[in-house]
């Protein structure tokens, strides 16, 4: 199976994106380590670009992904420090939509 892209996007509960990203930010080391991730980040709005973008406000990040198959993406989701990511964000999260795409 081909290479794989993640768009995951992240609503915080109002005021604690900062804390979402804080622990976001020690995963990311255990993240890129793991077989088949070629690019894991969290991204926010760029400030001062007017009506040219729509933004997403200030809750919310949005993860950019790109993983070398959908096995890969798989392994991922099941990884323990994931898991571990998860119980310690989930009472944070507003909500949360991921959408899996392959190259056009």
């Amino acid at each position: 199976m081909s290479m794989v892209h993640v768009v995951a996007i992240i609503t915080a509960k109002p005021g604690l994106r900062d804390e979402i990203l804080e622990a976001f930010r020690a995963n990311v080391p255990k993240v890129h380590a793991e077989d088949g991730c070629i690019d894991y980040g969290a991204t926010i709005d760029t400030e001062g670009v007017g009506s040219l973008q729509t933004r997403f406000g200030d809750d919310t990040f949005v993860v950019v992904e790109k993983w070398e198959s959908l096995a890969a993406l798989k392994a991922h989701a099941a990884a323990p420090h994931m898991a571990a990511y998860g119980a310690k964000t989930k009472d944070l999260i507003a909500s949360r939509v991921i959408h899996v795409l392959s190259p056009a």
